[in-house]
C-alpha cells in the first residue's frame, strides 16, 4: 500500500520548490517567500495534476508568475560528494514536515515555516551528512534549535 495521497502531495509540493530553488539559484526561504502562502496551497493541492506534467513547465510558470529572479546562491559540494536530487531532497523535507505538524490541514504552513527555518541551511550541505540523516534526528535537531 503507498502513501496516503495528502504525503504524496506534500512530497511534490517540497520537490517542487526545492527544484525552483535550484534552478533559479535561490534559498528555499527566498523562493517560499516569493510564492508565498496562495502559490504554495495551490501546488499542493494540484500536486497530483502537476506530478504528472513536466517539472520544467511547471517550475517555469511559477517563477514567471511570482517574479522569482535568479539568485547567487550555490550549493557548496566537494567533488567526491554526490548532490541528491531534487526529490530526494523532498523526500527529506516532507518526513520532516509530517513529524513536526501530522495535520494535512496545516502542511502548507508547516512547509513554509520548515523550509524558512535554520535547518535547510544545514541539511543544503552536502559536504556534510545531515541531508542523509535518519528523519527523527533531523527532527531532534529542528526542534532543539541545533545540530545534536
Amino acid at each position: 500500500m503507498g502513501e496516503p495521497q495528502k504525503e504524496n502531495d506534500l512530497f511534490f509540493t517540497c520537490s517542487l520548490i526545492e527544484y525552483i530553488a535550484r534552478k533559479t539559484h535561490n534559498t528555499k526561504k527566498y523562493v517560499v517567500e516569493k510564492l508565498g502562502y496562495e502559490k504554495i496551497k495551490k501546488i499542493y493541492d494540484l500536486a497530483d495534476v502537476y506530478h504528472s506534467e513536466n517539472i520544467e513547465k511547471i517550475s517555469d510558470e511559477f517563477i514567471k508568475d511570482c517574479k522569482i529572479e535568479n539568485g547567487c546562491y550555490e550549493l557548496i559540494i566537494e567533488p567526491s560528494n554526490k548532490i541528491p536530487s531534487y526529490w530526494e531532497i523532498g523526500r527529506v523535507y516532507q518526513k520532516l514536515i509530517i513529524m513536526i505538524n501530522s495535520n494535512p490541514q496545516e502542511y502548507v504552513k508547516t512547509t513554509m515555516k520548515v523550509l524558512s527555518s535554520w535547518i535547510i541551511e544545514k541539511i543544503d550541505n552536502y559536504n556534510s551528512s545531515m541531508y542523509y540523516e535518519n528523519s527523527e534526528y533531523i527532527f531532534n535537531c529542528y526542534n532543539e534549535g541545533k545540530i545534536l
